[in-house]
């Protein structure tokens, strides 16, 4: 059973890999342009594992910007992953400490949506699932990173290939995944204006913490589903 859900966890993440493989070349790519040996770059992949707040790390560094205001720019990106752990908390009890862990430290979007997806529908949420979701992303990331860093200069603009389009096509998928959950769409719709906004007016990488804000304060503030009623039975005596 254990092996079962270890390679069922492998196929669910191969097309997660497919999709984010390339945006770990570029980030390579960048880390060389920014002034990264190629063992620094793969070694920031593998410790850090969080490809948004790599990119910004990278872009910041090359700005030679103040070290405290990389760290609270990544912090803001990677914001939502303390939320993140806290939904998916209850899902893994049963792990161990070592087990939670490394939970932790592989928990990346698709990941959470992925978890949270497979306990809705009442399937165990078992380590050896999550670790085969988790390894046929993470190992791939770490490969491509060393391509991109040693043969970056080959990609070109990613743009023109339409490379920047995949992970953000794939997110709207995992977002459209939970539209049956009540209160979807205003929650949705006020947490993507509330982005965009701050993406004018406060800049990057902050509009995605403040569009996270956004939404969960309307969620709070949102009336709880009203949960199905049991069937009364009536007992008789007999």
């Amino acid at each position: 059973m254990t092996k079962d859900d270890f390679w069922q966890g492998v196929r669910g993440g191969f097309p997660v890999m497919v999709s984010a493989s390339p945006f770990g070349a570029l980030f390579g790519a960048l880390a060389i342009d920014n002034g990264l040996s190629v063992s620094d770059a793969v070694l920031m992949s593998v410790t850090l594992y969080a490809g948004a707040s790599q990119m910004v790390g990278i872009e910041l560094f090359g700005h030679r910007v103040q070290p405290w205001l990389i760290v609270l720019s990544v912090f803001a990106v990677n914001f939502r992953h303390i939320l993140y752990s806290a939904s998916i908390a209850r899902h893994i009890r049963h792990f161990s400490g070592v087990q939670k862990f490394f939970t932790f430290f592989l928990l990346v979007d698709p990941q959470y949506a992925e978890t949270e997806k497979r306990a809705e529908r009442g399937e165990p949420v078992t380590f050896a699932w999550y670790l085969g979701f988790a390894i046929v992303i993470y190992l791939p990331w770490q490969v491509m990173t060393l391509l991109g860093a040693l043969f970056g200069q080959m990609i070109g603009d990613p743009a023109a290939i339409g490379l920047d389009v995949l992970l953000p096509i794939y997110f709207m998928g995992l977002v459209l995944g939970f539209r049956q959950r009540a209160n979807w769409l205003p929650v949705v719709a006020v947490s993507s204006l509330a982005s965009v906004a701050a993406m004018h007016f406060v800049g990057s990488p902050w509009h995605v913490s403040i569009g996270a804000i956004a939404g969960i304060l309307l969620a709070a503030c949102l009336p709880l589903p009203r949960q199905p009623e049991e069937p009364v039975t009536l007992e008789h005596e007999v």
